[in-house]
């Protein structure tokens, strides 16, 4: 999936849209998708311009994006909503995300119930993790 599928189901764009490519997709299973960090984005100018480090909230928002992608893929009739993050569960950082990363996200579905969906996700970056945790969503109109 590339960028212009994904704008098709996400409503967020630059600079807040976290998802460069979705590389492996089972509709409501699980997904793999690419944030490519680059020097160049805002938050770089203030956190923190000596010592660059991509903001964890952003990793996390970066796997609600992609648990939305997953969430969304598996119910098209539903694209245009928006999937709102409800919940989030054991989330814990590892290493630190500099510019110049390629940053792995994975996110599998582990429950569904009345349009509430839980999910377990973690984000790797040349193979090691680097955050994971359990995230909760519902889909919205």
């Amino acid at each position: 999936m590339k960028i212009d599928e994904i704008h098709a189901l996400l409503p967020h764009r630059y600079p807040f849209l976290l998802v460069d490519r979705v590389l492996e997709l089972d509709p409501g299973l699980r997904i793999h998708a690419l944030k490519n960090v680059t020097a160049n984005e805002p938050q770089f100018q203030g956190h923190f311009p000596q010592t660059p480090i991509f903001p964890g909230v952003y990793l996390v928002e970066a796997l609600a994006q992609a648990a939305g992608l997953l969430a969304l893929a598996a119910h098209p009739e539903a694209a245009g909503n928006v999937f709102y993050l409800t919940g989030l569960d054991g989330f814990r950082f590892r290493r630190p995300v500099v510019p110049g990363d390629a940053v792995h996200l994975y996110v599998e579905k582990s429950a569904e119930r009345r349009g509430v969906w839980k999910f377990a996700a973690w984000a790797e970056v040349d193979g090691k993790r680097v955050v994971e945790g359990e995230l909760t969503a519902a889909m919205g109109r």
